[in-house]
């Protein structure tokens, strides 16, 4: 048994029975939405002039994370899945109980599904969701591109899913779970560009950003989801996605308009990604931290 200086041994108090050896909480601060913060090294040579020269290796010069990517596609199907059905589903049984939900409630539902998701899966995969979220992530160089495919895929396939389970499930109403605009082409691609536009800055304020409040990336998120579907639900229904529109329109087989679904929100979210980060406060710039309730 070691001794201490004074040559009495050192003792050490007994655990309490029922006390974890562990502490119960980690002082590892980990933000929904965010491949890593600080893991993800920025790399300035993918947009600099020499990169068409020299080829720097962008898609594969990323650290290996912690998390197997098995288990971020199994929490991003399971997060997709979730969404999708949940957020079709209220537009689904307000067609079928003649207005029951309203369209505050289906953008509730939205809402709340894209919350309780982040929360709950954000730390696994990020909890994306979203194609768009995805291009707009690689593009600015928060997440790696050699995983960019099998994340659509996920959310594809999981939005395929949940959309036939909806059609087993509230058979004949499923029409009422489709985005089909309607309004004029150009007025519904502009509403899902700058709906897209607004849940991606957003998203890459509390997901990339450290000074902005990210252990709120959830309800921010989520409330953000519900603002876009009160002001575009009557319009477009409010998708912001592209598999919250593929999905259901393959189930229902109607494929009205769904080119404008497929291409708004990628081009919204990238341009809302890249105007975030122009204004956002830089490294060098001594600003203090923002608070969040959990302090």
């Amino acid at each position: 048994m070691p001794e201490s200086e004074n040559g009495t041994p050192n003792v050490s108090a007994p655990a309490t029975p029922g006390t974890p050896g562990a502490p119960l909480f980690s002082s590892i601060r980990v933000d929904s939405l965010s491949y890593d913060r600080k893991s993800m090294p920025r790399c300035n040579k993918c947009f600099s002039v020499e990169s068409l020269v020299s080829s720097p290796t962008c898609l594969i010069d990323f650290p290996r994370p912690d998390v197997s990517l098995t288990r971020k596609l199994g929490a991003e199907f399971v997060g997709t899945f979730i969404l999708i059905f949940f957020a079709t589903a209220a537009p689904i049984v307000n067609q079928k109980y003649n207005g029951a939900e309203t369209l505050i409630g289906n953008a509730g539902c939205a809402g709340l599904a894209v919350m309780i998701v982040i929360l709950s899966t954000g730390h696994i995969s990020g909890a994306h969701l979203n194609p768009s979220v995805t291009v707009a992530f690689a593009v600015f160089r928060h997440f790696p591109w050699v995983q960019v495919p099998a994340y659509i895929a996920a959310q594809v396939s999981a939005s395929v899913c949940a959309s036939f389970a909806l059609k087993a499930v509230f058979h004949p109403f499923l029409s009422g779970g489709v985005t089909v605009p309607s309004i004029s082409i150009l007025q519904a691609f502009m509403l899902e560009f700058i709906i897209s536009f607004n849940l991606m800055f957003v998203v890459t304020a509390v997901a990339t950003d450290s000074r902005a409040v990210g252990e709120l990336a959830g309800i921010a998120v989520g409330a953000t989801v519900m603002l876009n579907i009160l002001i575009a639900g009557p319009g477009t229904g409010g998708s912001m996605n592209p598999v919250r529109t593929l999905g259901p329109a393959i189930a229902a087989g109607n494929y009205d308009g769904v080119w404008i679904y497929l291409i708004a929100p990628i081009l919204g979210a990238v341009t809302g990604a890249a105007v975030y980060t122009a204004v956002k406060l830089r490294d060098e710039v001594d600003a203090p931290p923002r608070r969040s309730f959990r302090r």
